[in-house]
């Protein structure tokens, strides 16, 4: 979402281009170790060699390791990238974690939330990871504030993908939208505390300076409820990230897509910062299913594959 959501209350924008279960299951069956997924869990099924999946076992924190589970914080109302089907979550981010699983031998535990609570959760513990189309942003990872004040520990990044947020309105565009300079005055809807909300926070601030009218910002919980009221004709607009944009012109007959993305910038794996092993074991595991083709793979399934990285990288947003 900049393109993007989940981006932090923060000064960073955030980044465009930018979340199939089954019951759980564990068994050891001629030395392999097979695991499966249900609910609001992602596990790792059966894949890469033994001797891979002992060498990037052996870079988790042994406290995962022994439990063969990494808990995974997200808020599932962001498809394409993470959203519910049932008492399921599936979408991108569940469909990279179970393949990281694999190269683990670990499964994904996907544990469902607000999106503004989860670093919160996290480091209180309820939490071992975020993945939920987080924006890396340096205000993210030290730990600031919208307003730029310290206001907790700050996180790491492990980044994966990147993307913008994208400008949605009704189908037709009555209200001739095509950037956030044509919103002065007007009523848009975003989801609160993401990369798109600060893009709009920011605009409002320019079109009081031009002497214009506020932007009148309606700021919900998830991006559904944006949704809902652009359909209904309260808000001329909605922004979010290009992947839910995207996905919700392409679903059905009540949206399109209109303008440029804004604010690139890469999506990432939150862990505390005090979790480096966590971290870098992420990235092996990041690293090797883009190798093996499965992370390009999943991109494709969910219409993603424009935002694709050729590798994992650390604290790599702005």
């Amino acid at each position: 979402m900049t393109a993007s959501r989940r981006m932090t209350a923060g000064r960073a924008a955030r980044t465009a281009a930018r979340r199939a279960g089954i019951i759980p299951v564990a068994l050891v069956t001629g030395g392999a170790l097979l695991l499966t997924g249900c609910g609001d869990q992602t596990e790792g099924a059966e894949g890469g060699s033994s001797g891979e999946k002992a060498e990037l076992s052996s870079k988790l924190p042994d406290k995962i390791r022994n439990a063969g589970v990494i808990k995974v914080g997200t808020d599932a109302a962001y498809k394409p990238m993470e959203f519910k089907e049932g008492a399921d979550i599936v979408g991108l981010d569940p469909d990279l974690a179970k393949a990281m699983g694999e190269k683990l031998g670990v499964r994904f535990e996907f544990s469902n939330g607000t999106f503004d609570g989860l670093i919160t959760s996290m480091q209180t513990g309820r939490f071992d990871m975020i993945m939920s189309s987080m924006t890396d942003t340096k205000d993210r990872q030290e730990g600031l504030d919208d307003k730029g004040k310290k206001a907790g520990k700050g996180v790491d990044f492990v980044d994966y993908l990147s993307a913008g947020s994208s400008i949605l309105v009704k189908k037709g565009n009555p209200d001739k939208i095509e950037s956030v300079d044509q919103m002065c005055g007007k009523k848009v809807a975003t989801q609160r505390g993401t990369t798109s909300h600060e893009i709009l926070k920011t605009q409002t601030k320019k079109c009081v300076e031009d002497g214009e009218k506020k932007i009148g910002i309606e700021a919900y919980n998830t991006d559904d409820e944006a949704r809902v009221r652009l359909k209904a004709g309260g808000v001329v607009a909605d922004i979010s990230d290009f992947p839910v944009a995207a996905n919700a012109a392409k679903s059905g007959s009540d949206f399109e897509v209109v303008g440029d993305q804004m604010q690139s910038a890469p999506y990432g794996m939150a862990v505390a910062k005090d979790n480096k092993k966590l971290r870098d074991a992420l990235r092996a595991a990041m690293d090797a299913i883009i190798e093996d083709g499965s992370y390009k793979k999943a991109l494709e399934k969910w219409g993603v594959e424009d935002g694709g990285v050729e590798k994992a990288a650390i604290n790599g947003g702005s």
